[in-house]
């Protein structure tokens, strides 16, 4: 009496490909997004980073990654540079650990008589 048959199939299925299409939209709409707002500003900002650890020369002032604030005295190889902490106290430092030139040094010489 109370109880009707359910008739779920009432109407003909749709095509299976368009409606696994509708389901992956909003995936992908979710990667696009995030790709725009969060990975591409990032990948932005690191290739600034190694520009400017690329570029650092004598003379620069930096803060390295402990926050420590040095002046370049000597750029040795591509991968480290010696500072100057304190009067008369050097160190060696990974370039990977500079976090920020403050000020441009003095440019490189060259043997121009």
């Amino acid at each position: 009496m109370f109880v009707t048959p359910a008739f779920a199939q009432g109407a003909p299925a749709a095509a299976g490909g368009a409606d696994f299409m509708i389901q992956l939209l909003p995936f992908l709409l979710i990667f696009v997004i995030m790709y725009f707002l969060i990975l591409r500003p990032q990948q932005k900002r690191v290739k600034a980073h190694q520009e400017m650890i690329k570029n650092v020369r004598r003379g620069d002032t930096i803060v390295t990654a402990g926050g420590i604030i040095a002046k370049v005295v000597k750029v040795t190889d591509d991968s480290e540079v010696q500072i100057e902490i304190a009067d008369n106290v050097r160190a060696r430092l990974s370039r990977g650990m500079i976090s920020e030139v403050k000020t441009k040094g003095e440019p490189v010489k060259t043997d121009g008589a």
